[in-house]
């Protein structure tokens, strides 16, 4: 096992990246941006670092399956801007720190992307790019909230045979990834699919492999659904 060294530089693409990024349109993100008023502020972080396997990795968190909300689902670290915060890279921080344990100060910001909407839950996501030049231990810090974390290599994250497309009841049709025995799918796979494909690091895939989401990810629509037909 190689041991990252403390204080380890970013990598070329991610240099790459934060280039990329200064040229690229919020659309490229996604078709959903903020309305001009409203929305309930919100960031998560995506942290990339140096894996102690070689490579590098990025920090990915599996939500406690009993939650009412998105149970069961891979994300970034993040949530609600607090009245405390001074933005979305302080939120992030914040809310990694207090998801996963993570010390904040060997933590490198990079950069604030486009901030997002998603409609369903009216959150504006600004999810803030950042390098983990000096990794620690982390776990779940409340089980009550995260069930799992994840260091997920991005050797695996960018290997086309754990790449595949997502169908949701609904109509959804996205990219996904399995990794570690988890499902990446959501504003998280698309997320991290764009931001592996502007830093270089994206190997061709074939996108017409298409797997139906498993059910237990499509509950919580089927409830909604149910509720807004008997209303």
């Amino acid at each position: 096992m190689t041991v990252p060294v403390a204080g380890s530089p970013r990598p070329a693409w991610m240099t790459h990246l934060v280039r990329t990024l200064a040229e690229t349109p919020a659309e490229r993100f996604s078709r959903f941006l903020p309305p001009d008023e409203g929305g309930r502020q919100s960031a998560v972080l995506i942290l990339f670092g140096p894996s102690p396997f070689g490579g590098e990795d990025v920090l990915l968190t599996e939500r406690h399956h009993g939650m009412r909300s998105h149970a069961g689902q891979v994300s970034f670290p993040g949530g609600s801007l607090d009245p405390d915060d001074e933005g979305p890279v302080s939120a992030a921080l914040r809310e990694a720190r207090e998801e996963v344990g993570l010390d904040p100060s060997g933590v490198d910001v990079v950069a604030e992307l486009p901030a997002l909407y998603l409609p369903p839950s009216d959150f504006v996501v600004t999810p803030v790019l950042a390098w983990w030049s000096d990794p620690h231990d982390i776990d779940t810090v409340s089980d009550l909230e995260v069930a799992r974390v994840v260091r997920a290599p991005l050797a695996e994250l960018t290997d086309p045979a754990r790449r595949f497309t997502v169908t949701h009841p609904s109509g959804f049709v996205g990219p996904a990834f399995d990794v570690d025995g988890l499902l990446v799918w959501g504003f998280t796979a698309n997320l991290l699919a764009t931001v592996l494909e502007l830093a270089g690091l994206e190997q061709d895939w074939d996108r017409d492999r298409r797997r139906p989401l498993p059910e237990r990810f499509t509950r919580e629509w089927r409830r909604r659904n149910s509720e807004e037909s008997t209303t």
